[in-house]
Parts: C-alpha cells; structure tokens; sequence
C-alpha cells in the first residue's frame, strides 16, 4: 500500500538510483504517471517527458484494446493480435478504429505540450512510468512502438502490478522495476491511501515544474 502517487515516485526512485544510471530519460504515461515520474526525475536530476498513448477500444467492448495509438511522427498504431483475431478484425478494419482515437490523442498533445517538442529517445536510457499496471495493454503498446525509435536501453517503472503482468513486460523492456507484485491485484486505486484524479492543468503544472528544475540546476552548473 502506498501513502499516494508521491510516495510511489519516491520509493521507485530509491531503487533507480541503485542502478546508477547514465543521463536518463524519465517518460511518465499521464494523467497518473506524471506525479510518479516527476519524483523520478527530481531524484535522478532527469528531464521529464510524456508519452502519451490511446487506446483503441474492441467494437462494442471499449474497455479491451485492440490496438493502442502511440504519439509520434506519425503516431504509431500498435495491434493486439490475439484481440483481432478473437474480434475477426482485419487491420483495414482496425485502422479505422484507430482513426477516430487520433483526434483525442491529438488534443491530449496540444493540451499538454503547447509548442515543445517531445524529447528524442534515440541513444538514451529512457524510464518509462505509470502509476500501476493492471494488464500491462498500454505499457506493452508504448514499449512496441519505442523499440524502432532505437533507444539504448527502456526500463520500465511501476509501483504496483500482477506478477503474470510483469513476467509479460519483461520480455518487453530491458528491465522492470516492480515494487509490489500481489496475487490477487484489485483496481488499481485499492492499492494507494490517496489516489485522486488528477486534471490535465495539473499535468501541465508538474512538467513546468520539472523544465523549471532543470533550467536553474543548468544554470548552476553554468552549462
């Protein structure tokens, strides 16, 4: 159980920085993985980024993913196989679904990004955060559509998540930091003492935060 988004970010971060990492990259899933990785990032002297994903939803069954749509240029459209065949899809027919995703995932960058740009991948350690994982679908869709982005290296960060969710990811990333792994994985939010929905105008608030951190920690530095 944690006390809420904070104290996970903090416990995690604990056990990243064993890991003495070289200039990682922290991307949090939002809405609840920005409070995450930004205590990651802090703790780590790390920018923080999003990645931000859409799942597209099983025709009449939006809750099961059939796909998930990933922020990039373009957006990459990540299948769930074993979902389209059980649904009898073909990918003309989820391309079509995915469409009517890209409009959200589309508003969710201008909201939260404005004019930056998302931060390169390429040659980086990039930490990849949420705050819990019930079945891994989106984490797994995120980590697909990284791989050709060619990152040295994609750890996952998780506060909580279902030891077969967690096997699943590990063949995945290169690593996953997995900080409570109970059998019997109730919703996500019976997990923390305080777990609140968080606004987008919070979102933006922590990410003006962190560029703000390290724009007067490079300021010190003199670089």
């Amino acid at each position: 159980m944690f006390r809420d988004r904070q104290h996970a970010g903090d416990e995690l971060a604990a056990r990243l920085a064993k890991l003495r990492l070289r200039q990682p990259l922290v991307l949090a899933l939002p809405r609840g993985g920005v409070p995450i990785g930004a205590a990651i990032a802090s703790a780590l002297d790390a920018p923080l980024d999003l990645i931000i994903v859409r799942k597209v939803g099983a025709p009449g069954n939006p809750e099961l993913a059939v796909a998930a749509i990933v922020e990039g240029d373009p957006p990459d459209v990540v299948l769930n196989r074993e979902v389209m065949n059980e649904y009898g899809l073909t990918e003309a027919q989820v391309a079509k679904l995915a469409d009517g995703e890209r409009a959200e995932l589309e508003r969710r960058k201008s909201r939260y990004r404005g004019d930056r740009k998302p931060a390169s991948v390429a040659g980086k350690t990039v930490i990849v955060v949420d705050d819990g994982a019930a079945t891994g679908t989106t984490m797994k869709a995120v980590l697909r559509a990284l791989k050709p982005r060619s990152p040295k290296e994609v750890i996952v960060a998780l506060p909580v998540a279902p030891p077969e969710t967690v096997s699943q990811l590990k063949a995945e990333a290169g690593r996953v930091i997995c900080l409570s792994q109970p059998q019997s994985f109730l919703a996500l939010g019976y997990h923390y003492s305080d777990f609140p929905q968080l606004s987008d105008g919070e979102v933006i608030a922590m990410l003006e935060e962190a560029d703000r951190r390290r724009g007067d920690a490079n300021s010190l530095s003199g670089a």
